[in-house]
């Protein structure tokens, strides 16, 4: 099932909104003869590239599968009249699916069957690997990732503004590679205004996420890149005035205006549109909302070695902040890593995935 597992993680990025899937087919002497992974979004699932492996050998042998085999036609026939064709004896499963069009309707379908079907196998890791899935499907919001880089004193960019830059090109990589594989990337005015960012993964990765930007006021810049750009990859801006953005949406960029701009009202929507992971990168007010809000799920945040002092020189989180140090936000599952000359640490909310 660990490897079962390991394989579901090789869909990441390319499979959501669809759940990351793992199978391995075992003959009846308990010997490994097929395996496969749900590869992209709309494909066959793991079950049916494992069985097609294992073809005739797989006839009163076992599958092990992380997710419950699907019993609807989606975008590809159900996984259980597969799984029937092919004559396994048992079905092992790390946990059920919460889907509304399966939940449990596999599972059942298969004893119903006279198929030998056991659950939970390995289930924390495998609800851990599909966090984000299980979030959407349960709060109709999407997986919320927060980025930023820091020097050793805890700041976002110098007194003047400038922060170009504060990471070593390891970790612009590493950010890259992040990008390239979620669904949106926010930001809010000040970024815009500050940094004039492109938000594109460089070089492109599985998917092409909609760069996002929160403003209330509806100003932005008349010229900017992600303007320039917003035929080229999503552009979708969220404000509470949207008549200032006329130019914006006759460019190319989706505006969306809400009476009260908050950031539930744009992750809600960004749920809307089957979004499963999108990433914060700032600046220090909308990480600072994120976190008072705490909407954010995971934690990606890259120390660099440098020192830049002084009192005026933004921290990365703003916002209201706990009161006491008893009320900090501590992160779980937390590791660290060399990144270049930076380090990147990485960890989770608390109580967002079993560790």
């Amino acid at each position: 099932m660990r490897h079962a597992l390991a394989l579901a993680a090789r869909g990441r990025g390319a499979v959501e909104p669809n759940p990351m899937v793992g199978a391995v087919v075992l003959d009846p002497t308990g010997k490994p003869v097929g395996e496969g992974w749900h590869q992209k979004f709309g494909g066959p699932h793991a079950e049916v590239f494992a069985l097609q492996a294992a073809g005739a050998r797989a006839r009163g042998g076992t599958l092990l599968v992380t997710l419950e085999p699907c019993c609807h036609h989606g975008k590809t026939p159900p996984c259980t009249d597969a799984v029937l064709r092919a004559g396994v004896a048992r079905v092992v499963a790390a946990m059920a699916d919460p889907f509304p069009r399966v939940a449990g309707g596999g599972l059942a379908l298969l004893r119903a069957a006279g198929v030998d079907v056991q659950v939970g196998l390995c289930e924390a890791d495998a609800r851990a690997l599909n966090a984000p899935y299980l979030k959407l499907l349960s709060t109709g919001r999407p997986w919320v990732h927060a980025k930023w880089a820091m020097t050793l004193d805890g700041k976002l960019a110098a007194r003047t503004g400038d922060s170009k830059w504060i990471s070593g090109a390891e970790s612009r990589r590493r950010v890259h590679e992040l990008r390239g594989r979620l669904d949106a990337i926010l930001v809010g005015r000040g970024t815009v205004v500050a940094d004039d960012p492109l938000l594109t993964a460089r070089p492109a990765g599985v998917r092409v996420p909609a760069r996002v930007v929160l403003t209330a006021s509806g100003e932005l810049p008349a010229a900017c890149q992600l303007r320039a750009t917003a035929r080229e990859a999503p552009v979708l801006v969220y404000t509470a005035n949207p008549g200032k953005l006329g130019g914006w949406a006759a460019d190319g960029a989706e505006v969306v205006g809400f009476g009260e701009l908050t950031l539930d009202a744009v992750l809600a929507d960004l749920g809307r549109r089957r979004f499963t992971n999108v990433l914060l990168e700032g600046g220090a007010g909308l990480l600072g909302a994120a976190r008072d809000a705490d909407a954010i799920d995971e934690f990606h945040v890259f120390i660099a070695p440098k020192v830049v002092g002084g009192s005026a020189a933004l921290t990365p989180v703003g916002g209201t902040g706990a009161a006491r140090m008893a009320e900090a936000l501590t992160l779980e599952g937390v590791t660290f890593e060399p990144s270049g000359a930076d380090v990147y640490v990485h960890g989770f909310a608390p109580g967002r995935v079993v560790v």
